[in-house]
């Protein structure tokens, strides 16, 4: 059994075959695009910053529930001398900081 082909086939098949190519010119056109090929970069930049961003929100995140943790008893109550130094070392930095701002401005 032989595959023949009428001419209309043949040329149809020619014309599918062009549309076909010309697709995928356009679709290489449109990927080597410099405006796409920078956006395509862009998208990469900011999917790994957000990437890095979650996973320093992630650890930061940790570090805070630790330290609240050891600030507090296992029944809630705050462990006083635990939270007293801390409070103390928060007072002291605010004051250096204003009395620097004071420096500078003066």
């Amino acid at each position: 059994m032989s595959d023949v082909r009428t001419p209309a086939q043949i040329e149809a098949d020619i014309i599918r075959r062009r549309e076909q190519l010309a697709e995928t010119l356009d679709e290489i056109g449109v990927r080597m695009h410099p405006q796409t090929i920078i956006g395509d970069a862009k998208a990469r930049v900011a999917s790994t910053v957000d990437e890095t961003a979650g996973r320093a929100f992630a650890a930061v995140n940790r570090v805070v529930t630790d330290l609240k943790d050891g600030l507090r008893h296992e029944d809630g109550a705050p462990r006083l001398e635990r939270v007293v130094p801390v409070a103390m070392l928060a007072v002291g930095l605010v004051g250096l900081l204003a009395v620097s701002v004071r420096r500078r401005r003066g």
